[in-house]
This record gives structure tokens, sequence and C-alpha cells, in this order.
């Protein structure tokens, strides 16, 4: 489970392991957003989550906080890309900027790249308003689970390099 702020490298990082595991690859805003940017309504997502977790492995990335508890609950590893506020904001800057007016890899034909105040007020506000209660979900999990806290390129090619 990969979770972190937008333009954290969440997709990158699952597209790199998927890659060198060849574990079934899940991007939540693949299985979230209809084209034209339509969200799935609440039941019908919780019920979808529940269902992706069913599976006996996967790579999941995407936030989602509603349904975070699901895949915190299955995931036996989770990865918290704890990355600076100005690199996100600089990376989601520059996908706008490179991808605008048609869909990423990650998403949905019919979700093109826009560019959106209200989004990038989110990416900003991440780092003081998701990312501590994010923290403290992660402090409650049994020690069971792998929790990997990753703040730079380094720490994540280390993790990458365990594969």
């Amino acid at each position: 489970m990969i979770i972190g702020s937008c333009g954290a490298g969440k997709s990158t990082l699952s597209h790199q392991l998927h890659q060198k595991t060849g574990i079934e690859l899940i991007h939540l805003d693949q299985a979230y957003w209809k084209p034209n940017w339509i969200e799935t309504e609440p039941d019908i997502w919780d019920n979808t989550v529940r269902e992706l977790v069913k599976k006996e492995s996967w790579i999941i990335d995407g936030n989602y906080g509603g349904t975070m508890d699901i895949r915190l609950q299955t995931a036996d590893i989770i990865i918290f890309l704890d990355r600076s506020r100005w690199l996100c904001l600089y990376r989601v800057l520059k996908r706008i900027v490179m991808n605008y007016g048609k869909p990423r890899a990650d998403m949905n034909e019919g979700c093109n790249e826009r560019f959106d105040w209200k989004f990038l007020i989110y990416v900003f506000h991440f780092y003081d308003i998701k990312r501590p209660q994010i923290l403290k979900r992660l402090s409650k999990l049994p020690a069971t689970k792998q929790i990997y806290i990753l703040k730079s390129n380094e720490t994540v090619q280390t993790f990458l390099n365990k594969f």
C-alpha cells in the first residue's frame, strides 16, 4: 500500500514495484474516477475497495482517506511517501504542464489533466492537515505491519533495491 501527497511519487513507485515483483498494480484514481471526472458513489466506492483488497496480492497506490482503514487492515507493507510540500507542488505543476488536456497513464480515459486551484491548495495543505492524520493512523497499527516512511529519493531507492 503506497500513500502520500499528490506529487510525492506514488504512481511512479508503484509502477517500479510492479515491474520488479510482477504483483498486480491498482491505481485507486483509475478505480475511483469515471470518464470526465465523475466520482464513484460512496457506497459503491467502499464496496469496490473491499473487493480489491480481497485479492491474494496487490500493490495499491492512492490515499482516499475514507477507505484507507480497509487497506491498512489488509496490507502487510505500508509505504508512506513523506515528501516536502514544495517538491510535491513542483511535481504536480510539472505534471499538469506535461500532460495538460490528456489523461495520465494512471488515470482513466476522459480524465484529462487540468489546472485546478482547489487541487493545488489541497496539495499545499496536505503536509499540515493530512500528513499528521496519516502518521497517527500508522502509529496505531500492529507491529506485524511493515511500515516504511520514505522521505527522499535515496530512501525510495534503498527500499526498491530490496526487491
